[in-house]
């Protein structure tokens, strides 16, 4: 039977125009403290995002929220866990590396107008745990038509809202969480003058797809190590997909211009998996890219949170 995805948060593909992802560490000096604010936060989530919805409905306002493991199992010590959600503590392969950054919360955050998301954020940061803390805030965007920053059209072949259930939503393998989602968040900061020094050729080789009209290319003109040859993932010759977006972002204070990954997946061992192989196989993509942070969140469905919400009132 399919994950039923009227229960779940936002997680199958839709960039927005405007997109923030917000990563918080908790003080921990005070868990059940920190419990009860979680517990109302959770709570407070779903009227904020209504009201939203009702003031602004052009907007096409979407959140996941989400929690690391860690996380999970401060707040939620000796109470059941997601099978497959794990603290993720880097990965690397000869010169290349995916750092983990420990975080706690989790939110990402999308709409067509910025305000929208400033609106919610800052309604969201009066019912944060004393203390708490950010780790990330990044700010992304929609590049023209939903391109990446390097200029490849984004997630061809990652699964569509019509069909993301089945790839993005824990099913009945986990009864008890179903309807969430593992979430992998990652941060990567390209050399963009090193890819723009390359040919249009060049670039669609390291791709495997033509730039403009994103037609895949032939298995013998990409590289051995084209993105999308990397990141391609079988199980038993069966190809494995999880719902991804690459959000573009960049800070011309600090000359940044990169990637925000977002992959939302029914197994996180699908997501680790392609990270592996990626590194293994030399993925171009880290040829001119360097990666700044890294973990897994497991985003549970509405009526989990709804659970965690009761526990305010225990």
């Amino acid at each position: 039977m399919a994950p039923d995805s009227r229960t779940a948060q936002d997680v199958y593909k839709d960039v927005g125009q405007n997109v923030v992802f917000l990563t918080l560490a908790l003080k921990r000096d005070n868990q059940a403290a920190d419990l009860a604010a979680v517990a109302e936060l959770a709570g407070r989530l779903p009227a904020i995002l209504n009201s939203m919805r009702i003031r602004c409905p052009e907007a096409d306002l979407k959140c996941a929220f989400g929690f690391s493991r860690q996380a999970w199992d401060y707040l939620f010590p000796g109470g059941d866990r997601p099978k497959e959600l794990a603290d993720f503590t880097g990965l690397s392969h000869g010169r290349f590396e995916m750092p983990g950054t420990p975080a706690d919360l989790f939110f990402h955050i999308r709409a067509a107008q910025q305000a929208v998301v400033y609106e919610v954020i800052d309604q969201l940061r009066n019912f944060f745990p004393d203390g708490a803390s950010v780790v990330d805030e990044t700010q992304g965007f929609r590049y023209f038509e939903g391109r990446a920053i390097i200029g490849f059209i984004d997630g061809t072949e990652a699964p569509g809202e019509a069909d993301a259930a089945d790839y993005a939503l824990v099913g009945e393998e986990d009864q008890a969480f179903a309807g969430g989602s593992y979430a992998f968040a990652q941060k990567w900061i390209h050399d963009m003058d090193f890819w723009r020094g390359l040919t249009v050729e060049d670039q669609e080789k390291a791709v495997g797809r033509h730039k403009f009209s994103d037609l895949e290319l032939d298995d013998a003109a990409k590289l051995p190590n084209a993105h999308n040859v990397a990141a391609k993932v079988e199980w038993d010759g069966v190809e494995q997909k999880i719902v991804r977006m690459n959000v573009p972002f960049s800070d011309l204070g600090t000359g940044e211009t990169g990637t925000y990954f977002i992959g939302y997946s029914r197994r996180w061992l699908v997501t680790r998996d392609m990270l592996v192989q990626m590194l293994e196989q030399g993925d171009y993509l880290l040829q001119f890219s360097r990666i700044l942070t890294g973990q897994l969140f497991f985003i549970p469905s509405r009526p989990k949170l709804e659970a965690i919400a009761d526990l305010a009132g225990d």
